[in-house]
This record gives structure tokens, C-alpha cells and sequence, in this order.
């Protein structure tokens, strides 16, 4: 009896310090996204609102724009196993930065008021579905597997739609993408609770939170802009 109390303590113990380092580790896992977000802000305003929209959009300098956080991402993920979590934040707060460049242009093309409500709209539901994921006892997995492929769906209808300039194919892309990314916000949310381990170490958790990061923050950015490009009003 005795016995047996002492192994059910331990337990309890074990799954109290498992709770806790779980909880740290979401909680950097936001704060690295929050503070990308920020970042990713900050740059796009200074740019849109200074002379640089000028020297950024109107040379080729908007390729580099465009393409350089793609490249990071790319990067990011073909060296995800032999870079340092150092080296991965340094990465992480590039992209970023790279990305307020590139999404300078919604405060060129959209009214201040429509990318202020399409931001907190975006945001509530976000935060929704992350507590949705984070909680629920039901499996995501499926629907993640449906949502990527619907990614992919997305994917071929923007090029396609790059030739018919079809603006009811926009608009179904639109709601379709505000929708498929918002579903992958519970499913990446789940797998990162899950894929955390107190036993990986430090290095290998530090690593597993800054993609964490990096998933939400691209599902965060995909709906905002689906959900502009659905609702926004242009100048």
C-alpha cells in the first residue's frame, strides 16, 4: 500500500513538472509568434508611411521583397536539424522583418480602417481556435491532413485565377483560405502540445518552439490577408 502510494505521488509529481514545462513552452512558442507579428507590424507601416515604399515598390528591389521570406523559410526548414536554436531565432527574426517588406503593401493598397478590422477579426478568431486546439480531446489529425491539401487546392487556384482574373474565383479563394487557414491554427496548436517532450532538452524544445511559432504565425498572416483581400476596402 505504502508502495503504491509513493509511485502514485511520483506520478502526480512527474505529470505536475510535465504540465508546467508544457505551459513554458507555449507560452514561448506565442511570444515568439506575438513578437514576429510585432516586428513583421512595425516594418510594414515604417516603409508604407516613409519614403522607402517608394525605393522598395518601385524598383526591382520589391522582388527581394516578395521572394527573400520565402527563402528564409525554406532555409529554415532544409536546416532544421543541424542549425543551433540560436541560429533558428536570428533566422525566425528575419523573416519576420523580411515580411513587414513585403507586407508593406496592404497600407498602400488598403484603407488604414479595413486592415485595422480585418487584423482584430483575424486575431479573435485565432486566438479562438488556438484555445480550441489546446484544449479539445479530439484528435485534429485528419483535419489537418484535409486542410494541407486544401493548401494545395489554394495554391493551384491562385495561378490558375492569375490568367482568368476571375473575380468571383477571388472571392471564393478568399473565404476558402480565411477558412483552411484558420482550421490549420487548432491543428498546428495540437501538434505542437503534442510533439513537446521535457526529456529532448532545452536545445531540441528551444528548436520545436520557433517552428511552433513559425506554423502559427504563417496560419496568422494567410488568414489576415485572405480576410483583407474579402473585406478590405481599397484607397
Amino acid at each position: 500500500m505504502a508502495d503504491q502510494f509513493f509511485r502514485s505521488g511520483v506520478a502526480g509529481i512527474d505529470r505536475a513538472g510535465i504540465d508546467a514545462g508544457l505551459r513554458a513552452h507555449m507560452l514561448r512558442v506565442f511570444n515568439y509568434m506575438g513578437g514576429g507579428l510585432a516586428l513583421t507590424g512595425l516594418i510594414a507601416y515604417i516603409v508604407a508611411n516613409t519614403a522607402l515604399a517608394g525605393i522598395v515598390f518601385g524598383t526591382p528591389l520589391k522582388w527581394v521583397a516578395m521572394l527573400a521570406p520565402l527563402v528564409f523559410v525554406m532555409y529554415m526548414n532544409i536546416k532544421m536539424q543541424t542549425i543551433s536554436a540560436s541560429t533558428l531565432k536570428t533566422l525566425f527574426w528575419c523573416f519576420c522583418a523580411t515580411m513587414g517588406l513585403s507586407m508593406a503593401s496592404i497600407f498602400l493598397v488598403f484603407t488604414g480602417a479595413s486592415v485595422a478590422r480585418a487584423f482584430f477579426i483575424t486575431a479573435a478568431t485565432f486566438g479562438a481556435m488556438s484555445l480550441w486546439g489546446y484544449t479539445t480531446k479530439k484528435d485534429l489529425t485528419g483535419m489537418g491532413s484535409f486542410m494541407l491539401m486544401g493548401v494545395l487546392g489554394l495554391l493551384i487556384a491562385m495561378v490558375v485565377n492569375i490568367f482568368l482574373a476571375s473575380s468571383m474565383m477571388q472571392w471564393v479563394v478568399s473565404v476558402a483560405g480565411v477558412a483552411i487557414f484558420t482550421g490549420l491554427t487548432a491543428f498546428d496548436t495540437q501538434r505542437i502540445k503534442q510533439t513537446y517532450a521535457e526529456s529532448a532538452g532545452t536545445e531540441a524544445n528551444d528548436k520545436l518552439a520557433v517552428f511552433g511559432a513559425l506554423s502559427l504565425y504563417l496560419n496568422f498572416i494567410n488568414a489576415f490577408q485572405f480576410l483583407l483581400s474579402l473585406t478590405g476596402n481599397r484607397r
